[in-house]
């Protein structure tokens, strides 16, 4: 009866894991996919595209037990970088820029083949302030790192962790 009982108990709590990871994951998906973001936005960063398209597919590898396909992903995502602009932020006395902000956004379309009522289509965006002093060159690597490690951290979110 002990024993029994025992069963009951491991079957009940093990019932109740399913495909669930420590990073937040619940899906039943092998395989994801992510398609080149081409850069349509009035300013053309070069290689940005490809870093970001990298960067994206990095996060979710780091992140998850799902496999990196080129075609036919269990999860696809695709889209485009549709903004990239510096303005100013804040003014100085003599009315000069003492603040300049860098913003890129993304459009991104996630399909699920899985579970189609997942799937979207929104725009993700994020920002880098730096002094009106400092050149967009000398801030420009450090800028795109922080600004995609948010923007691909909001799309892991809404896609996988169902934030």
């Amino acid at each position: 009866m002990k024993r029994i009982f025992c069963l009951f108990i491991v079957s009940v709590i093990l019932s109740g894991c399913g495909p669930y990871s420590f990073t937040g994951v619940n899906t039943t998906a092998e395989t994801y996919q992510v398609n080149f973001f081409q850069n349509v936005a009035p300013i053309v960063e070069p290689q940005l595209d490809i870093l970001f398209t990298r960067t994206l597919q990095d996060l979710i590898l780091d992140q998850t037990n799902l496999q990196l396909v080129t075609a036919n992903g269990d999860l696809v995502y695709e889209g485009e970088i549709t903004e990239y602009r510096v303005s100013p932020m804040s003014a100085t006395a003599d009315q000069r820029a003492a603040q300049n902000r860098l913003t890129i956004a993304v459009r991104v379309r996630f399909t699920n083949t899985d579970t189609p009522e997942e799937d979207f289509e929104r725009n993700f965006s994020f920002f880098y302030d730096f002094p009106a002093s400092t050149q967009l060159p000398a801030i420009r690597d450090t800028a795109h790192e922080e600004i995609f490690e948010r923007i691909t951290q909001d799309i892991f979110n809404a896609s996988l962790a169902n934030w």
